[in-house]
This record gives C-alpha cells, sequence and structure tokens, in this order.
C-alpha cells in the first residue's frame, strides 16, 4: 500500500510540475527575488528560500495569503493580482531550481 500512494504522490507532482508554465512562473516570480533571493535562495535569514519547495505547497501557502487564511499582510499585497495559473506557474519554478 505504501508504494502504490507513494507512486501516484509522485506521478500527481509530477503531473503538475509539467502542467504548470516554468518560464511564465520565472517571469512572474522577478517581484520575489526581493525578499526571497535570485533563483529562490534567500540572503536574508528572515525570509524562507524557495527553491526546490513542493509546488503544491507553494500554491497551498499562495492561496492562503491571497484569501487572509494565512495572516502576512505583505504577501497578501504580493500575491493579491495573482490567478491560480499565476500561482501553480511560479511554484513549478520554484520547485525547479535546486537549493
Amino acid at each position: 500500500m505504501k508504494k502504490l500512494t507513494m507512486v501516484l504522490l509522485l506521478t500527481g507532482v509530477a503531473g503538475f510540475v509539467q502542467a504548470a508554465d516554468i518560464a511564465a512562473g520565472k517571469a512572474k516570480a522577478a517581484t520575489c527575488a526581493g525578499c526571497h533571493g535570485a533563483d529562490g535562495i534567500a540572503t536574508n535569514p528572515q525570509y524562507p528560500s524557495l527553491a526546490g519547495q513542493n509546488a503544491p505547497y507553494l500554491v497551498q501557502a499562495m492561496k492562503a495569503y491571497k484569501d487572509g487564511s494565512r495572516n502576512h499582510p505583505v504577501m497578501k499585497a504580493m500575491v493579491s493580482g495573482l490567478s491560480d495559473e499565476d500561482m501553480e506557474n511560479i511554484a513549478a519554478y520554484y520547485e525547479s531550481l535546486k537549493k
């Protein structure tokens, strides 16, 4: 059962990344670099590095900032104009980077 679950999870994540547009995500993520660093590696320990982060987690986090269920005024402002597709593309871009 564990092997089946792992295969399903990996297949789902791979499908997620392939469906998203990494190049579009890179373009949209340009404003993120101020805090999260060039290529997703933050230079200030106050901000998390996003390189190599799990794309579905990043999408969930951005949606939570946008809807206010995760309270952070700066992040809410940063994601407020993003569509679901933008978030998926940004997340795929960061997931594609090496830590």
